[in-house]
């Protein structure tokens, strides 16, 4: 995995924006893209272009057709190399302040 291209192609606010689209329906044609953003088809051409590059989305063709998935294996390698040693512990203690936090402004109510 190219780590770089990884940060570079998830560094852009649209190329997020595609990447939520596709977990909210994975498996969709660049029409479909452009239909939910506000963006050109030619931008997401482009984004698409950078997000297979660092394989964050495969695609298939059916006929004439070519649909896009998120492939979420380059974030989760992320996941595991940069945050999961540090994840458990300081998770649950910040979950816990949090927790605390809320039942207090609750009482206040």
């Amino acid at each position: 995995m190219d780590t770089d291209r990884v940060f570079k192609a998830l560094a852009s606010p649209a190329r997020r924006k595609l990447l939520d689209a596709l977990r909210a329906l994975n498996g969709q044609t660049l029409g479909g893209l452009c239909s939910t953003l506000a963006m050109t088809r030619q931008a997401v051409t482009q984004h698409l272009g950078r997000l297979e590059d660092a394989s964050l989305v495969v695609t298939t063709r059916r006929g004439r057709e070519k649909f896009h998935f998120l492939n979420p294996v380059p974030i989760h390698e992320i996941f595991e190399r940069w945050v999961r040693k540090y994840e458990r512990q300081q998770l649950d203690v910040l979950r816990e302040i949090k927790q605390r936090a809320e039942e207090h402004h609750r009482g206040k109510d």
